[in-house]
C-alpha cells in the first residue's frame, strides 16, 4: 500500500522537490499552501493551510484522513526566513517568525498525532536548518526559531516511543530556492548603527542562496529517511563546510568559533 505523505509548504522550493520526488515513486502526496489556487498545475494536490491559522491545519488533516484513511508521513517543511539586527526587528515580526517556524509545526504535529497513534505507526520529519545549530549575526531570530524546533524534536521523539511514531530533524544548508523572496528583511536604515555590517551580511546571505545546492538533494535524503526503520535524531544536508561548521562548533572554544563566524561575515 502506498504511503500517504503530507508536506507543509509543498508548493515551491524544497517542499515541491520532495513532493515531486515522492510522487514519482508511487507515494500518495498532499502539499499545502496559503494560496493553493496559484498551484493548479502541481503534480499532487495542494491544500489550503496557513500555519498561523489552526483551523486550516485541522481542515487539511481531516481532508486527507477522510479521503485516504491514514497519514503515514508528515514533513514539516513550511517556514519563513527573517533577517535584520535583532534590536531593529519589530516584536510583531519576531512573534510572526516563531508562529511560522516553531508553533505552526508543533500544531501540525499535534493534529496528526491522534491518527498516527490510532494506526500505531507514523513518521514525522521536521525540516529545520543548519542555521539552527548556531546564532548567526543578522539571522539570530531565524537561528533561534529553527534551533527551538530542533530541540523540541529531541524531546518529542522520546515521548512518542510508546506509540511506534518516529520523529527526526533534517537540517538543510543553503539551497537554490526562492526563500529569499519571501523572507522578512528589516529595512536597511540610513541612520542605523548597523547599516554597514548588516548590508554586507545581507549581500553575502543572498549570494549563498543564489549559489545554493540542488533541492533534489533534500528530496533524496527524505526518501532515504522514509525507508529507514530507525531514523537518527538529526540529519544535515548541504555543502561540506556548512555541515562541518556544526562539528567545529562542538569542538572549538566558544570565542574561537565566534571569531570564525565574524571573519566569515566580514564583521
Amino acid at each position: 500500500m502506498s504511503k500517504v505523505v503530507l508536506i507543509t509548504g509543498g508548493s515551491s522550493g524544497i517542499g515541491k522537490s520532495i513532493g515531486e520526488f515522492l510522487f514519482d515513486r508511487g507515494f500518495v502526496v498532499y502539499g499545502t499552501s496559503r494560496n493553493p489556487d496559484n498551484y493548479k498545475e502541481s503534480k499532487f494536490p495542494i491544500l489550503a493551510l496557513d500555519l498561523k491559522e489552526n483551523n486550516t491545519i485541522v481542515e487539511s488533516v481531516q481532508t486527507i484522513i477522510k479521503k485516504e484513511g491514514r497519514i503515514d508521513v508528515l514533513i514539516n517543511n513550511a517556514g519563513a526566513g527573517i533577517t535584520g539586527p535583532i534590536e531593529e526587528i519589530p516584536e510583531t515580526e519576531l512573534k510572526n517568525n516563531f508562529d511560522t517556524n516553531f508553533f505552526g509545526p508543533i500544531n501540525v504535529i499535534k493534529t496528526v498525532l491522534p491518527q498516527m497513534r490510532q494506526q500505531n505507526d507514523g513518521l514525522i520529519i521536521n525540516v529545520t536548518s543548519i542555521a539552527g545549530y548556531m546564532g548567526l549575526p543578522y539571522r539570530g531570530v531565524y537561528s533561534a526559531s529553527k534551533g527551538a524546533l530542533e530541540l523540541i524534536t529531541e524531546a518529542f521523539r522520546m515521548e512518542l516511543k510508546d506509540f511506534n511514531i518516529k520523529m527526526t530533524n533534517v537540517a538543510p544548508g543553503d539551497f537554490a530556492t526562492n526563500i529569499a523572496a519571501g523572507r522578512y528583511h528589516a529595512p536597511l536604515l540610513e541612520d542605523s548603527p548597523y547599516k554597514r555590517p548588516y548590508g554586507n551580511t545581507l549581500d553575502l546571505m543572498n549570494a549563498h542562496v543564489d549559489s545554493g545546492s540542488d533541492p533534489n538533494l533534500m528530496a533524496k535524503e527524505v526518501f532515504k529517511i522514509i525507508n529507514t526503520n530507525n531514523p537518527k535524531v538529526h540529519y544535515k544536508v548541504g555543502e561540506f563546510m556548512q555541515k562541518f561548521s556544526i562539528v567545529l562548533k562542538r569542538i572549538l572554544p566558544d570565542k574561537v568559533y565566534e571569531k570564525l563566524l565574524m571573519n566569515h561575515y566580514k564583521l
